[in-house]
Parts: structure tokens; C-alpha cells; sequence
């Protein structure tokens, strides 16, 4: 029986959990100010615009990230908040990767003193429960096994939302309704909630979903989205030959043999063979400044 194909999603049915709304809402700083001050249950003042559908990497030959909505706020505290539809089963690690793409930023080359890194909250919101217990929010800091009253106070928050939780008695109305209206993000939903920072983020919804401009934005990004995944695969097997290449090399194969022995045209193989190289240099390089930093530290 032949697979019937998703139907794509009209702007008019996106939601504040389709990441192409989610971006385009959060782009206005008085939206994005009035979801951390929900979520966080604190005032806070943005020191610029948010940042969306940042793209973060430390090297073209290692997973980049692209982050839904960077903000950082007048206290230099930086605010990264995704959205997720469904449980790809790798989101707590997913989040510690996002955290450690970020963290690497942090610092100027130079500078020597660790308690200069800002404090960051990685938040990940979502229409299921990843752990289970019915909660709104999950919010986890590093504390001590030996004394749980023990924070580590490193300055990274992760919290994960759950658009269904059952605890309305341990948050806020206003966030119970914030995450109702992210899911079904419509006049109904909007006018059944008591939150006058709702009804103002549903004006501007609206008015985002009725511009013509961001109609044609989002008929692009679809069409990208279709050629990004068909590249992704080809990227995929790229991936896969590079890694074949260098545990021959590491044998001691020449491009020659590996070419012969993989079926894949020479060519193909002396550039993979030089991004090894590259690779190495680089790692070289970079153990050599490690060294030099560790040395000026002590």
C-alpha cells in the first residue's frame, strides 16, 4: 500500500511550535521579552533583538547547530529557546551540545578568567512530557549527588516545557496559558486566556500570518527545507566515505589503493585524503595553544 505523503501546513495553521512562526513571532522583542518573563516568572529587558535561526559551528568538519532564538538580556545572561514537535529521543543531550556550542563563545581569545562566561538558559518547549511525571516545566541545574542542597552554580539552566503537563497548582495561570496558546496559537485559544500579554502576542500573530511578505518567506523556506533534506542525504554518504578514508589511512593506504579498494573515482578520494590532513594540522595546532593557555593559567 503506497504511503500517503504529510500534507504540508498552510501559514494560517502554523503554531508557536512550528519552528517557521516560532522565529518569525520572536523576532519582536516585546514577544520574546514577554515568553522569558512568563517562563522565567521575572522581569527582563533585552539588550538587543533576538537572534533567530542561528547558525553555530567550530568547524566546517563538525556538527553545526542551528540555534530557533538567541536573546540576551541587559544583565549579558543569554537566553537560547527552541521548539520541538516531536521526541527524537536525543533532547537532553541535544540541549548539553546546544549549551556547549554556545559556552565556546563566551570567552575573548585571551582572556584567562572562567568566571567572565555569562550565565545561560537553554529552554525547549514541547507538546509532550519527556520525563513523564506530568510536569509543566522540568528545570535542572548541576547539583551534588552527595548533598542534592549543593549547587554547582556554574551559571547554565536547562528547562524543558510540556505544553500537557498536569500540575497546575506548582506554576503560574499565565504560563499554563502561554503553553496551551503556543499549541493551538488562534483567536479562540487566545480569547479564552486571562493574560493581556496573550491577547497582545495574538494581535500581533495575526498581523505576522496576514503579511505578504512573510507568506512568501514561508512558501522559500519550504521549498529549502525539501532541497536541505535531499542534501542532507547526499552529506550523509559524504560522511561515511570520509570516515572510511581515514581509518585506511591510519593503515597506511595510499589514495591510489584506498580509491581501488573503495570503487570510488581518485579524485574523490585525494580530496577526502586532504581534508584528513587538514584535520590534523588543525588539531595540532590547536594542542599546541591548548598547551600554551594551560601553561599560562598555572
Amino acid at each position: 500500500m503506497e504511503k500517503k505523503k504529510k500534507q504540508k501546513k498552510s501559514l494560517q495553521q502554523l503554531n508557536l511550535l512550528d519552528r517557521f512562526l516560532f522565529a518569525e513571532a520572536m523576532e519582536d522583542a516585546e514577544i520574546m521579552q514577554s515568553v522569558l518573563e512568563i517562563i522565567l516568572g521575572k522581569e527582563i529587558v533585552l539588550k538587543y533583538l533576538p537572534q533567530v535561526e542561528k547558525e553555530e559551528r567550530v568547524s566546517p568538519l563538525y556538527r553545526y547547530v542551528r540555534l530557533d532564538v538567541l536573546a540576551e538580556g541587559g544583565d549579558n545572561t543569554l537566553y537560547n529557546t527552541e521548539v520541538q514537535q516531536k521526541n527524537t529521543g536525543n533532547l537532553p543531550k541535544r540541549g548539553r551540545y546546544y549549551q556547549a556550542m554556545i559556552d565556546c563563545k563566551l570567552l575573548e581569545p585571551g582572556e584567562v578568567d572562567f568566571n567572565e562566561m555569562r550565565d545561560v538558559y537553554i529552554i525547549t518547549i514541547a507538546p509532550f512530557d519527556l520525563f513523564g511525571y506530568g510536569k509543566y516545566m522540568y528545570t535542572f541545574r548541576m547539583k551534588c549527588d552527595e548533598l542534592l542542597e549543593l549547587n554547582l552554580a556554574d551559571g547554565a539552566v536547562r528547562l524543558f516545557l510540556n505544553t500537557r503537563g498536569t500540575n497546575a497548582d506548582e506554576v503560574s495561570e499565565e504560563l499554563i496559558e502561554l503553553l496551551k496558546y503556543m499549541e493551538h496559537t488562534d483567536e479562540a485559544t487566545s480569547a479564552s486566556c486571562i493574560s493581556t500579554r496573550i491577547h497582545e502576542m495574538q494581535k500581533k500573530i495575526e498581523a505576522i500570518k496576514s503579511n505578504e511578505e512573510v507568506s512568501v518567506r514561508f512558501l522559500k523556506e519550504y521549498e529549502a527545507l525539501v532541497l536541505e533534506r535531499r542534501e542532507a542525504r547526499e552529506e550523509g554518504r559524504e560522511e561515511q566515505l570520509y570516515r572510511q578514508v581515514l581509518k585506511k589511512l591510519q593503515k597506511g593506504k595510499h589514495s591510489e589503493v584506498i580509491a581501488e579498494e573503495l570503487e570510488e573515482d581518485l579524485e574523490t578520494i585525494q580530496r577526502l585524503c586532504r581534508a584528513v590532513e587538514e584535520t590534523d594540522k588543525k588539531a595540532a595546532s590547536i594542542g599546541k595553544e591548548e598547551g600554551l593557555e594551560e601553561n599560562i593559567v598555572r
